[in-house]
């Protein structure tokens, strides 16, 4: 079973893919944030046969929502309503800042950043 990633950003949005297996996560693309995102991703979801989507969450240090986390959950909220993939949401910490560490700031690093979300999502599982 494929999943679809999402790091979610006011700017851009990262998106990562697993293999078939649902075993690892690799980045796919950097989407803008646009008025077309929920069906930007679908359309990828459905392209990539991915049948379950993981955002992440964002929680400060104590647990708390980040002042992103409404736009999140605004997001996924939106998702659930124009499809029928389950969404789950992984909580996320520091992962933009791990992906410009590996691989350097580019315009990729927000995919990479969907990629270790999904990632933790897939090695809980």
């Amino acid at each position: 079973m494929r999943y679809l990633g999402i790091d979610y950003g006011d700017k851009r949005v990262g998106v990562a893919l697993s293999d078939e297996a649902g075993e690892f996560a690799f980045p796919y693309i950097v989407l803008k944030n646009s008025k077309n995102l929920v069906d930007d991703v679908l359309a990828i979801a459905k392209k990539e046969n991915a049948l379950k989507i993981v955002v992440g969450e964002s929680l400060d240090s104590d647990g708390n929502p980040n002042l992103i986390q409404k736009d999140i959950d605004k997001f996924c909220l939106n998702l659930k309503a124009k499809s029928e993939i389950p969404v789950f949401l992984e909580q996320e910490f520091w992962t933009s800042m791990h992906a410009k560490k590996f691989q350097g700031e580019n315009d990729d690093h927000d995919a990479s950043a969907a990629a270790i979300i999904l990632q933790a999502f897939l090695d809980r599982k």
